[in-house]
């Protein structure tokens, strides 16, 4: 089996390689590729990479290359993890926006539309060039805005699945406040990428009962703390958001934290400075513990059960993914890209039924659903108008006024990104 990651260069890399050699026995890998434009950075990476993979003594090769073509030959499936821009570009995501009196981030707002149309002409090229040489590739699409990405690769018709690991991290939190071992965790999880709820939690699989009152009463005030929320919030939702919900159920007061403390970009690029020279140490040859810190806790066990999934050897039946939702959510169109347990196997994804949505938090999905769906349109598409109408229905903007003032920071920051400016 040959695999190849797509910004191998990247530092969440040794994450990703520690699983597969870990969970070798679930997904064998025999060769893994590492493919990054950034030379200096894989050569580091690929270094330690390798030495993982010699101390949990893994059969297979590590190969690098700054080729896409001769890395993606061959491939059984693609993983992409790239970042378009670099640090550099989220720096500026999450500080323009903060001009308007907007949420500064990454993956949603104006900085996520921004991080989107950057991204989806490149992503898209990438999966024309994987199509090209092995048409029968899956592309698992780790690379956010994860929800437009992949909306963006099926509707050009690759074989795609997004990945993204907010429901594995909670699975593991839940694990652990159960007293349970994580798999045995079965989430009902529902929503858009980077905009979800656990509606249930069950213990033992899809049909065993719901503790997730149980996990309320008696843990509440934990997980209130660890998302940022009040605990009086979660008893009213009786269900429990992801932590990208504060954006939404606190958005002033994001905003002024974000104004007074240094970006997220400026620490994660302190934190690959480090991690950079870490990995050149010849004597490292295991995921140093500073990489917890850099985000994307147990990518790696997501990664590696989503392939062994699609590839037909192994991985858990049920699993959270990004993808189409043919009717899964009655409210929402058949070609919307929901984040939702499905039975992933050779094939592809198919979506678990989903008990009937709260308005609550199905209006928000429709709103965030129209917003990706016009974002999608301005990335591929281009022009200035459709950037605007994007920003003009995202929930956490929609005035006029805010819409015309980011639409200009929006093209000036990413003039050089974007073919049509």
């Amino acid at each position: 089996m040959k695999l190849t990651v797509v910004g191998g260069g990247s530092t969440y890399t040794p994450e990703l390689v520690d699983g597969f050699a870990r969970l070798r026995d679930t997904l064998p890998i025999e060769e893994l590729v590492l493919m990054d434009p950034a030379e200096d950075r894989l050569a580091l990476v690929g270094g330690l990479s390798r030495r993982i993979f010699a101390r949990q003594d893994h059969p297979g090769r590590i190969t690098t290359t700054t080729d896409l073509d001769r890395a993606v030959d061959g491939a059984d499936a693609v993983l992409l993890q790239l970042r378009v821009g670099g640090q550099a570009a989220r720096e500026q995501d999450e500080t323009w926006p903060l001009d308007c009196g907007c949420v500064g981030q990454e993956t949603t707002g104006a900085g996520g539309l921004a991080k989107a149309l950057r991204t989806v002409p490149v992503v898209l090229d990438i999966a024309d060039r994987v199509r090209r040489t092995n048409p029968d590739a899956w592309i698992i699409d780790f690379t956010n805005p994860v929800g437009i990405v992949t909306r963006a690769l099926l509707e050009a018709g690759h074989k795609a699945v997004g990945l993204c690991n907010v429901a594995i991290g909670l699975q593991r939190k839940f694990a652990a406040l159960l007293g349970v071992e994580p798999p045995e965790v079965h989430l009902d999880h529902v929503g858009l990428n980077h905009l979800t709820w656990e509606t249930g939690v069950r213990v033992g699989g899809p049909e065993a009962e719901d503790v997730l009152p149980e996990l309320l009463t008696d843990h509440g005030d934990t997980i209130a703390s660890d998302l940022r929320l009040p605990p009086a919030l979660l008893n009213n939702l009786g269900v429990i958001p992801s932590y990208y919900l504060r954006y939404y159920y606190a958005h002033d007061e994001v905003v002024r934290e974000l104004r007074t403390k240094p970006s997220r970009a400026a620490e994660v690029a302190a934190m690959e400075k480090e991690l950079l020279t870490m990995y050149a140490d010849p004597a490292l040859d295991e995921k140093p513990e500073l990489l917890a810190k850099r985000g994307g806790a147990y990518y790696s066990e997501a990664a590696v059960d989503l392939a062994a999934a699609l590839l037909g050897g192994g991985g858990t039946p049920y699993q959270v993914v990004n993808t189409y939702n043919r009717g899964t959510l009655p409210f929402l169109p058949d070609d919307a890209v929901i984040e939702v347990q499905a039975a992933v196997g050779a094939k592809g994804a198919s979506p678990l039924p989903v008990p009937s949505v709260d308005p609550l938090y199905a209006g928000l999905m429709a709103n965030v659903t129209a917003y990706e769906h016009l974002a999608l349109e301005a990335a591929v598409h281009g022009r200035r108008t459709r950037v605007f109408r994007a920003l003009l229905s995202h929930p956490l903007i929609g005035q006029y006024e805010y819409a015309e003032a980011l639409t200009d920071r929006l093209i000036a920051h990413n003039r050089e990104h974007l073919a049509w400016a």
